[in-house]
């Protein structure tokens, strides 16, 4: 279903299985259509989803269709940025930002 390369969607409903039950550690972004900087890091995030898909899952959450997880994790600002891995977050980031910046604050997390 997913590809390696791809930026997939993920809802409340599949957010345990998508995200919580990956075998990669995964990039969530949680995003909202009226967010213009979220709207900036869509190529952003496909080419990290490009350049990393072998060790790293890019999913995108809507954070208006899914309260229920925005508000599991607190997530206030969008875009905000959380790594999941082992069914855990072990880093968030608040914001866009460049490719390079994204990838080297991920250095640590993939």
């Amino acid at each position: 279903m997913t590809g390696v390369t791809a930026v997939t969607d993920v809802t409340d409903a599949d957010f345990e299985a998508e995200v919580l039950g990956a075998d990669l550690p995964v990039l969530v972004e949680f995003t909202a259509d009226w967010c213009p900087p979220c709207r900036q890091m869509g190529p952003v995030l496909k080419a990290v989803a490009a350049e990393e898909g072998d060790r790293l899952k890019v999913v995108q959450l809507d954070v208006d269709s899914n309260p229920a997880t925005t508000n599991a994790y607190k997530v206030l600002s969008m875009p905000t940025f959380m790594v999941f891995r082992g069914g855990e977050p072990v880093k968030a980031m608040v914001g866009a930002r460049a490719k390079r910046k994204l990838l080297e604050e991920l250095a640590d997390v993939i």
